[in-house]
């Protein structure tokens, strides 16, 4: 329920405001997305070449 307390909005600034605050209702999700393992993160997908050389065996592997 909206009052208007002072002023006389036009049709179209009242149709604005209920359309905000209706969507500013609405929005109860969480705001942290939830955590997820390494084991189970997308991140080793987009790991960087591979690269030859000294250390390049230990630096091939999951963490490095």
């Amino acid at each position: 329920m909206l009052r208007v307390v002072s002023g006389a909005p036009t049709d179209e600034e009242l149709a604005a405001l209920t359309t905000v605050v209706a969507a500013l209702s609405q929005r109860r999700g969480s705001a942290r997305p939830t955590p997820v393992g390494a084991w189970a993160s997308r991140a080793d997908g987009f790991r960087s070449p591979l690269q030859p050389g000294p250390g390049g065996w230990r630096a091939s592997g999951r963490f490095a």
